[in-house]
């Protein structure tokens, strides 16, 4: 029994280990499935299979399938490569390729191939040299041909790789490219015919173009040959040619462009070099662009017809030629004319003397409006969206920037960075510029250089005790009036009514609402303010037109001034703080219905009222009435127009702890001022502890001579804090 039980027992497991081979046979270690299956490393090769794997790291030939690159494998190219229509080439993220062989080495997609590159952040594609000491120009680079329209025709033959492109599908789609880095292409033919980093022939917008790099290249680091597709995130870094090129009626868009190391120009851009007014024409808007010279050709070169360029938030770095164009371009000089040429908020960082902002001599020289820029992120410093997947980039920043025209958006300074004024720099209705501490403007234009803030607009000066933000003078021997000053205009009530115009800066102001916010403004000094339009018009330190009370306004100082140092024009705006040294007018003046009040006033060196304070010049009796309490105040003579200028009907004041020294008279108020004369009668005017220190000679308290002679108490003050020594708070932020 035992005997026939083990019979029974070793047929079941022979048959059992039947089974389990057939079944691993199934899987196959050994079998060829076309799978990477059971313990093998590769397909059909690898582990307990005894069969070696071959690797496949070769790219060559046509490819008419689908095939997808393994990121484990470097790959070799040393021929064309070249992606046939109907076949589909992926490539995953982190894959590395390694090129040889000068211009017989290129990766070209056809009409109606499509190319994948799945590149990430961390972990990008990268299309390189194999040579051991790699060099520019070591292969030829990778080349895209779409069905899309170009101005040169349909069935057009590409430059580089003999690729037909062109056709009237503008929505062609060749596949999409993310995070692709390019290096050390440009491969050389001849003289005029070499190839790009990246080159893309009639390429449709159903094709995606973003977070790629052209690295050390020999010709131009990417260019667009007509098409529609648009290319977002590009970076061209030491290209020999140009950075980034597009022409032959190219009707893609760009946005965040970032070319630094360009030999000729940042970017070109062109319809069509065979006849200028060619159609389709070369349309685009491109906006958030970086160009970092120095560059031989212009950081814009509008070439060949130039075509229909809109160009939003434009900065360059350390050119000496800001808009190229030839003057026998006739076809691109119509463009201009036409106003096709539109570039707004262009700006120059790191320009000497010799910056030329347009060669371009015709008519129309409005074409580009300067502004503040950010480019492509972080002004001439990579942006950081540039970080992880690029190379070669610095993240050091211009070092100079040139400060004019509108801000529209939010925008911050740099303290790093000096700044230069020659025009009006305006923050309009929904824009704000921010200040950090340390930050240095230098101005210079007279009447033209100043900085406004637009109702809606808002300004933010952090500046701090030890750190504050200084606008002065950009000459070499500074004196008063060298440039406009600080202008800011509110929605707060006047008594000049609504949709009043500024005196300087021309900026509409006043309305009704009394805590309107302009921003915040910290530990400012303005110097060599108060260009002159005439006799009677000419710029203040700061000028505050119906600003209102959500508004910050302290630690203020104006310096040598040739008007007055501070001036509120209505509004509801508090001053705290505020200290004016050698104004050639007042020290610190308010009218036409403020209403906010003041604390800490320090005013040393005016030549006319320490104080001016009126109602309104034009009826002294309008309201809203001047209305203000001032408490501690400092007022260091001479003067001529009295320590305070109660004028044009004055308003109603409360004033305490007010200190003089040095003045001749204390209150002053003309005759034939009756509307004041009525404040000072109904007692409006208040001032108590009033200290007259060291007068000079024929001193008088008060010229008014009214029958309201107890409008003021005199006794024993500390104004702004010491008498007339500075007090303890302009240690360190102010200039004396």
């Amino acid at each position: 029994m035992k005997t026939n039980f083990q019979k029974i027992f070793l047929m079941f497991a022979a048959m059992a280990f039947i089974v389990s081979c057939n079944k691993d046979d199934d899987n196959s270690n050994t079998a060829n499935n076309g799978i990477q299956d059971g313990d093998e490393t590769g397909i059909d090769c690898g582990g307990s299979t005894g069969v070696t794997c071959t690797i496949d790291d070769t790219l060559e030939g046509d490819l008419s399938e689908d095939k997808t690159l393994d990121a484990s494998i470097t790959y070799k190219l040393s021929s064309a490569f070249v992606v046939k229509d109907g076949g589909k080439l992926t490539i995953p993220a982190g894959t590395v390729i390694k090129a040889t062989g000068g211009t017989s080495a290129y990766i070209a997609v056809a009409q109606g191939g499509q190319i994948f590159v799945n590149g990430t952040a961390a972990n990008p594609v990268v299309m390189t040299s194999g040579e051991a000491s790699p060099a520019s120009g070591n292969w030829g680079g990778l080349v895209i041909a779409g069905n899309a329209p170009t101005n040169k025709g349909t069935a057009v033959t590409s430059e580089v790789g003999s690729l037909s492109y062109g056709g009237t599908n503008t929505v062609d789609n060749s596949g999409s490219i993310r995070y692709l880095r390019v290096e050390y292409t440009g491969a050389i033919f001849t003289g005029d015919k070499e190839f790009n980093g990246v080159s893309l022939f009639g390429v449709g917008s159903g094709t995606t173009f973003e977070y790629v790099q052209s690295y050390n290249g020999s010709d131009d680091g990417i260019e667009f040959f007509g098409g529609t597709v648009s290319g977002k995130y590009l970076v061209s870094t030491n290209s020999e040619d140009d950075g980034i090129d597009f022409a032959d009626g190219w009707q893609g868009n760009g946005e965040n462009w970032y070319v630094t190391g360009a030999a000729k120009a940042g970017i070109e851009g062109s319809n069509n070099g065979d006849n200028g007014a060619a159609t389709p024409m070369t349309t685009t808007s491109l906006k958030n662009l970086t160009v970092v010279g120095p560059v031989t050709e212009g950081a814009l070169y509008f070439k060949e017809g130039g075509g229909k360029f809109n160009i939003d938030n434009f900065y360059a770095s350390g050119v000496d030629l800001g808009i190229k164009m030839k003057s026998t371009d006739t076809d691109a000089a119509a463009r201009i004319e036409a106003g096709d040429l539109v570039i707004t908020n262009l700006q120059f960082a790191d320009t000497d003397a010799s910056l030329v902002k347009t060669d371009y001599t015709g008519t129309t020289q409005d074409f580009y409006t300067e502004g503040v820029a950010t480019g492509a992120g972080n002004g001439a410093a990579a942006p950081d969206w540039t970080a992880g997947w690029t190379i070669g980039l610095s993240n050091s920043g211009a070092t100079s920037e040139n400060l004019q025209g509108d801000i529209t958006t939010d925008v911050s300074l740099n303290a790093s960075v000096e700044y230069f004024l020659s025009s009006a720099l305006v923050v309009k209705d929904g824009g704000s510029l921010t200040i950090p501490a340390g930050t240095v403007i230098k101005a210079t234009g007279g009447t033209s250089a100043y900085i406004a803030v637009a109702q809606g607009g808002q300004i933010f000066v952090n500046g701090t005790a030890t750190n504050p933000v200084v606008m002065t003078s950009g000459e070499t021997s500074p004196v008063p009036g060298n440039w406009g000053g600080l202008v800011l205009a509110g929605k707060a009530p006047t008594n000049k009514g609504t949709a009043v115009t500024s005196e300087v800066g021309g900026l509409s102001y006043g309305g009704n609402e009394p805590g309107d916010s302009s921003g915040s403004i910290t530990y400012l000094r303005v110097e060599y303010t108060g260009a002159i339009f005439t006799a009677d018009k000419e710029f203040n330190g700061v000028s505050l037109f119906g600003v209102g009370s959500g508004t910050t306004f302290e630690y203020v100082q104006s310096y040598n001034g040739s008007d007055d140092g501070i001036e509120f024009f209505g509004g509801t705006v508090t001053g705290k703080y505020l200290v004016s040294t050698n104004s050639e007018d007042d020290g610190i003046d308010f009218a036409d219905g403020w209403q906010g009040n003041g604390e800490n006033w320090y005013v040393t060196g005016a030549a006319k009222a320490g104080i001016e304070g009126s109602n309104n010049g034009d009826n002294g009796a309008i309201t809203p009435l001047t209305t203000t309490s001032l408490k501690n105040i400092t007022v260091v003579g001479p003067v001529t127009e009295g320590a305070l200028y109660f004028k044009e009907g004055g308003g109603k004041f409360t004033i305490d702890n007010f200190y003089t020294s040095g003045i001749n008279l204390g209150i002053k108020m003309k005759s034939t001022d009756t509307d004041a004369a009525a404040r000072i009668e109904a007692g409006d005017l208040t001032i108590t502890n009033i200290q007259f220190d060291t007068p000079v000679a024929g001193f008088a308290i008060t010229d008014y001579t009214g029958a309201n002679q107890s409008f003021y108490t005199e006794g024993t003050a500390t104004g702004a804090g010491n008498g007339a020594a500075a007090p303890d708070w302009t240690t360190g932020w102010t200039k004396f």
